[in-house]
């Protein structure tokens, strides 16, 4: 399963508001970087005052911008002086050094979502019957859910959220199948997650009593 590129931006914001008059000054330091081999990692440094960026470092520019009077007139003092060498060395310093650390704690991270099929009330429309297929707590974000019928993926009928937040790292996912039972047919959900070696297949039994029915998903087994 194909899944998408993280891209990381990784920030320390220093802010320091004054008082009744609302000013507001902010320097936000941020490491960018879209792979574990730092192709492209890029260093950031930017002052803010009241929301207006006055002056930036980039370290693909290789030198400070200002975006505001005051930021240009800094901007060229900064570019001859021993500020733009403390600069320079972040991108080494800073980024590079906390890449390995931030990869191995958080992003190469991954954890199973646990799937639950359930009978639902249906809307009112074409079909008497409905499913919710349900994923939780999996890590990271990208993941795929589809029904398959007798084997075949269902296209028509289908509606999904998208990946949902819960706030604490993890997300949840909610798929429904509105369908109308035929007697002898196997209805499953296919789970893809980077988590998995395979994508993963529960079967729904509505042998099953209803409570027994909407508490696991029922013969999950790999492709």
């Amino acid at each position: 399963m194909s899944m998408s590129i993280f891209c990381v931006s990784l920030t320390l914001v220093l802010s320091i508001f004054s008082g009744t008059d609302g000013y507001f000054f902010q320097v936000v330091r941020q490491c960018r970087y879209s792979s574990k081999d730092l192709q492209g990692i890029e260093f950031i440094h930017s002052y803010v005052f009241n929301q207006a960026e006055n002056i930036r470092f980039n370290s693909t520019v290789g030198k400070y911008v200002g975006y505001t009077e005051l930021g240009v007139k800094n901007a060229e003092a900064w570019n001859k002086g021993p500020e733009l060498a403390g600069e320079l060395g972040e991108l080494e310093r800073f980024c590079k050094h906390n890449a390995d650390l931030h990869y191995s704690t958080i992003l190469d991270k991954t954890v199973e979502p646990h799937v639950r099929l359930s009978s639902v009330a249906p809307p009112s429309g074409r079909h008497p019957a409905m499913l919710m297929c349900s994923a939780y707590d999996f890590y990271p974000k990208p993941i795929r859910v589809t029904w398959l019928r007798d084997g075949r993926e269902v296209k028509s009928d289908v509606t999904s959220t998208e990946e949902l937040a819960n706030g604490d790292w993890y997300y949840q996912i909610h798929s429904h199948l509105e369908y109308t039972p035929r007697s002898g047919e196997k209805i499953s959900c296919m789970v893809e997650h980077i988590s998995l070696t395979e994508p993963m297949v529960y079967h729904w039994d509505p042998s099953l009593p209803e409570a027994e029915r909407n508490k696991i998903a029922i013969g999950a087994s790999g492709l």
